[in-house]
């Protein structure tokens, strides 16, 4: 993988990139840009035949109007220069993933065994590969087959390695471009070409998925209103002009209308939006800046416990065995049930139970796996004499029993209780209708996840655990990570009926989740964020991938969404307050034989002084405001109401104030070089 690119080299050819984005075809959705591409060519033409529309008297008007039309062009170059910044870190990032895929030789295998070295970009999805240590994965997949640890710092930017293995629904998932390091995996391919989570990653930083959200084109429309205003004035003032018999020639019209229009936030508005979708990539997170402007309107978090709250990798801790039966009984039962079960959870039991010298006392070959289901909440074998082992949670065992009058020893709830207040999980086994004992599946929560969710609380977003967990694990989870409320026993559909009930009271509502069983949940919200370390179905259907895998990074995707309203909306107080103070700058001397010099408080030096010193003035604000529009302002958890106060003193008051002194400067510079 090729080096990171040097900034300067990204500044200098975002530089280059900006000169030839200087045409007008690339700024027709922007209307203020393009009417200062209209008067720009206006100006050209003025430059070039001086008195195309009469007659002005002026000293030099080429000399005039030429520099008119260069400062227009660095205008419009500045407004391009920031948004060609914006982008150059992205497609810096799209280069290397790109060069990454390309390089990418893959082993398909064929339904002999054998395989053959093909592309990665021939491989379609229902494809099989074969990988081994040093190997880069080639395509998007789920592991069939295999156990072996995967570099994913490409992707995630994290050194330590991850297992991989078949059979588990949140370890099994592998991403395009990572590495195994050790052991090797075969794979079944899950995504098209040009379909992959790199693709996805690439088109992001590159821009290809670079949508307006609702926010900024209302604020378009704003200032496309406020443009039109300004229009019709400036189209009106040749004909008080002539009334008044005080000669404006053509050339000072287009730069007064450019002066008063809202220009530095129009430019910047790109700039803004794509530097935003920079700042989510660093925090690790797929999305784009709808998304995260979305995420600013949460107000409710559904969130899966297994691999989100927790880590999700549950381990058995011990057997417990009840109704006068040994541990080494329990054992016995559990590995007879667990013989079919290839998740980590079943992989656990097996391991615990031959430590206890628990043996597979049958011919798995002459019996019949019974498989999990969200259903049924139980897994288990069918033996080939006739009887039935079974695990799973209390209440399935029990309906699995079956009859009312079976009497259930006191033992059961008691060892279940003691399980789920430590914050674990009971799973009873039994073989046929007698229980032999409960397994403590050991799950931890996320170190950290607690100050997290408080956070989440600051920020007014209600936050509810979904969970298939009894009650009492599922509230001893919840208070240790600091959740406002759980949904014990749930199935699926329970995680889509909430958002629902959620969505119907009108709640903007985000949901977390990694699991097969979450993807409709994910689609079914507002707001989808998937962990990386999910399934396939789980990413694809969420609009948000966290390479973190951390449940609660709604936290910064919504103070980027704030960093990208509260950076427009400053820009937009500083524009149009500073295009008052200049329309105080330049129009009393426009008028001066009318005796209005007493409002010429600046004392400009001369009409095409004012104008040029205006116009030059416009220019390096834009250039000024790119570092703002790049980083964006800096996010406070604090209301609203204390928020606008503040940044309307600061950018209001100062939009107010430094054109006033900017503009007299540089009117003192151009009258001492002679330009007017």
């Amino acid at each position: 993988m090729k080096q990171s690119q040097h900034p300067q080299n990204i500044y200098s050819q975002a530089a280059v990139d900006a000169f030839f984005k200087l045409n007008p075809q690339s700024a027709v959705q922007n209307p203020v840009m393009l009417l200062v591409w209209l008067g720009t060519i206006l100006a050209l033409i003025l430059t070039i035949f001086p008195n195309l529309f009469g007659e002005i008297p002026s000293q030099n008007p080429r000399l005039f109007n030429g520099l008119v039309t260069f400062i227009l062009l660095v205008t419009i170059y500045a407004g391009n220069l920031g948004e060609a910044m914006a982008k150059a870190k992205g497609q810096a990032q799209g280069r290397k993933l790109r060069s990454l895929k390309s390089q990418t030789i893959a082993k398909k295998l064929a339904v002999d065994g054998t395989f053959t070295e093909v592309s990665s970009t021939t491989l379609q999805k229902g494809d099989t590969v074969y990988v081994v240590a040093g190997d880069i994965i080639p395509a998007d997949g789920e592991v069939i087959l295999g156990v072996g640890s995967v570099d994913e710092s490409v992707i995630t930017g994290e050194s330590a390695p991850i297992l991989k293995e078949s059979g588990s629904e949140v370890a099994s998932s592998v991403t395009a471009g990572t590495r195994i390091i050790s052991d090797e995996l075969i794979i079944c391919v899950t995504a098209n070409p040009g379909q992959g989570f790199i693709d996805r990653m690439i088109a992001l930083m590159e821009g290809e998925e670079s949508r307006k959200v609702p926010n900024e084109m209302a604020l378009q429309a704003l200032l496309a209103v406020i443009a039109l205003i300004f229009l019709f004035v400036v189209v009106t003032l040749p004909a008080f002009a002539f009334y008044l018999q005080l000669p404006i020639s053509a050339a000072i019209l287009v730069a007064l209308l450019v002066s008063l229009m809202p220009t530095t936030i129009a430019s910047l508005l790109n700039t803004i939006s794509i530097a935003g979708i920079d700042r989510i990539a660093k925090s690790n997170v797929i999305a784009n800046s709808r998304d995260a402007e979305i995420c600013t309107d949460v107000n409710t978090l559904v969130i899966d416990k297994t691999g989100t709250i927790t880590l999700g990798n549950r381990l058995a801790e011990k057997f417990i065995p009840i109704n006068d039966h040994s541990e080494s009984e329990v054992a016995a039962v559990a590995i007879a049930a667990s013989v079919f079960d290839d998740t980590p959870e079943g992989k656990s039991i097996i391991r615990l139970a031959d430590e206890l010298g628990a043996k597979i006392d049958f011919d798995p070959y002459a019996s019949e796996a019974i498989y999990f289901s969200t259903s049924t909440r139980m897994s288990g074998t069918n033996l080939p004499n006739g009887s039935q082992v079974r695990k799973g949670a209390l209440a399935a065992i029990q309906k699995f029993i079956g009859s009312p009058s079976q009497k259930f020893s006191p033992e059961i709830d008691v060892a279940c209780e003691r399980i789920a207040l430590v914050g674990g999980t009971p799973l009873v086994v039994c073989l046929n209708q007698e229980i032999y004992g409960v397994i403590h599946l050991k799950d931890i929560v996320k170190p950290g996840i607690r100050d997290r969710f408080y956070q989440l609380q600051r920020l007014g977003i209600y936050t509810i655990m979904v969970t298939g967990d009894n009650k009492t694990t599922a509230g001893v989870i919840s208070r240790e990570a600091g959740i406002d409320d759980f949904i014990a026993e749930a199935t699926p559909e329970d995680k889509i009926t909430v958002i629902r009930q959620q969505q119907a009271g009108g709640k903007l509502v985000a949901m977390t989740g990694e699991g097969n069983n979450d993807a409709l949940a994910l689609a079914q919200a507002n707001i989808g964020l998937a962990m990386n370390t999910g399934t396939q179905a789980a990413k694809s259907a969420a609009n948000m991938v966290d390479l973190d895998s951390d449940p609660t990074k709604l936290i910064d995707i919504v103070a980027i969404g704030k960093q990208l309203l509260m950076t427009r909306g400053v820009l937009t107080t500083f524009s149009i307050t500073n295009d008052i103070a200049k329309y105080f700058a330049i129009l009393p001397i426009l008028f001066t034989t009318l005796n209005l010099g007493i409002f010429n408080i600046m004392q400009l030096s001369s009409t095409n002084s004012a104008v040029l010193s205006v116009l030059i003035y416009n220019a390096i604000a834009i250039f000024a405001f790119i570092p703002l529009a790049l980083r964006g302002i800096k996010f406070r958890p604090i209301g609203a109401n204390q928020v606008f106060p503040f940044h309307l003193l600061i950018y209001g008051l100062g939009g107010a104030i430094i054109p006033f002194v900017a503009i007299k400067l540089i009117d003192m510079a151009v009258t001492a070089i002679g330009l007017a």
